[in-house]
């Protein structure tokens, strides 16, 4: 893969850098969030690795700026924080997901595969519950011909949650399914890209498609 690294620190840029190249990636890296935002809106990459505290331009400033310039490059944010505003702060931002420093390399492999994977994935066809269809294509969804502007971890989510409608889907079969790592058992991301793509689908009174089941998990569909 093509990789950007936007990270001030440069010993953990040296270490970044030695370790995905010996495993046969390209990295370019850029110091301050006004060069990496900068060459990541001029040159291609397979996904951006995001250090949200940075000089001139922050990351989470870097990445509303790419998203509102379309660049949809996937975006993995690293993080010394990891509250649930935290993490909600850095997907508002346009993050397609998180890595809390300081991190194992082989977990920070694993995402930038998932995420990039998630995006580059040559699908064909579409999928379709109610009235919202999602063009598997162009990784892009629509409910009653109203785009929704979703990360390429949502969508993830959202197709997984289409793909398996009206039947009971479980935190761990969502991890086991958009995750190639283990998740901190205590952390709230399943829930807060729940509560976030909850709130995409139905943003006006429009009828809920994602439910929760008390106690066990979610299910996908109209209901009633």
């Amino acid at each position: 893969m093509k990789l950007l690294l936007v990270e001030d620190d440069r010993a953990l840029c040296d270490v970044v850098r030695r370790g995905l190249s010996e495993n046969g990636h390209v990295i370019d890296i850029e110091h301050d969030g006004a060069g990496g935002l900068k060459t990541a809106r001029t040159e291609r990459f397979d996904a951006i690795i995001l250090d949200v505290m940075l000089p001139h331009v922050d990351g989470l400033q870097v990445a509303r700026e790419l998203r509102a310039a379309k660049v949809r490059t996937p975006i993995l944010m690293l993080t010394a924080r990891d509250t649930v505003e935290d993490i909600i702060t850095g997907l508002d931002a346009g993050a397609d997901d998180y890595l809390r420093k300081p991190f194992a390399f082989g977990e920070l492999e694993a995402r930038l595969r998932s995420i990039a994977r998630r995006e580059n994935a040559p699908q064909r066809g579409e999928l379709c519950v109610a009235n919202l269809r999602m063009d598997l294509g162009t990784r892009r969804a629509f409910r009653q011909g109203r785009e929704i502007a979703l990360s390429a971890r949502e969508i993830a989510f959202l197709e997984y949650f289409m793909r398996n409608e009206g039947l009971l889907v479980t935190r761990a079969m969502l991890e086991n399914a958009l995750w190639e790592t283990d998740r901190d058992t205590t952390s709230n991301v399943i829930e807060v890209y729940v509560r976030r793509l909850r709130a995409k689908l139905s943003p006006a009174g429009e009828a809920q498609l994602l439910h929760t089941v008390r106690g066990a998990g979610y299910r996908f569909g109209l209901e009633g």
